[in-house]
């Protein structure tokens, strides 16, 4: 007597919900290669950005780039608390080690391969990072403000 074979359910990924959302912007398909003369000084004195071109693809609607911090780390210059007026942001440490501290959350020290995301207008401090320390964020808006909070 032959056994009768089981059917196997393929598995499913677990999917989030999606959010309503209002009309997006139409994107377009865009690249960038690495390449030293695209860092440039940007938002903060003691960092290197490199654009993706993330911003105008998406018209607005997200930002990405590379910050590469300069060194040495001086904490009169660099740990001033902050937060960043966003919908989304997330980083991943490419290269290096940085420490930060979070609102509720404490200090903790992120290495290449690390990443985290911040929650809209999480109160934050850079308390250290190495010398080669390079990260990529990844911000909603494109365009946002960051405040600058007393010590």
């Amino acid at each position: 007597m032959a056994k009768a074979k089981k059917k196997v359910q393929p598995r499913r990924q677990a999917k989030a919900k999606r959010p309503k959302q209002s009309k997006r912007p139409k994107q377009k398909f865009t690249f960038s290669h690495q390449r030293e003369a695209d860092f440039e000084q940007g938002l903060r004195s003691y960092a290197k950005y490199r654009d993706l071109g993330i911003a105008p693809a998406t018209g607005g609607m997200v930002q990405a780039h590379v910050i590469r911090f300069v060194p040495p780390f001086r904490p009169d210059e660099v740990s001033i608390p902050h937060f960043h007026d966003v919908e989304f942001q997330m980083i991943y440490v490419l290269k290096g080690w940085i420490k930060s501290e979070f609102a509720g959350q404490g200090a903790h020290t992120f290495r290449a391969g690390s990443c985290w995301i911040q929650p809209p207008r999480i109160k934050h401090t850079v308390l250290g990072y190495s010398d080669d320390c390079e990260v990529l964020e990844i911000i909603l808006p494109a365009e946002f403000d960051t405040v600058m909070l007393a010590k």
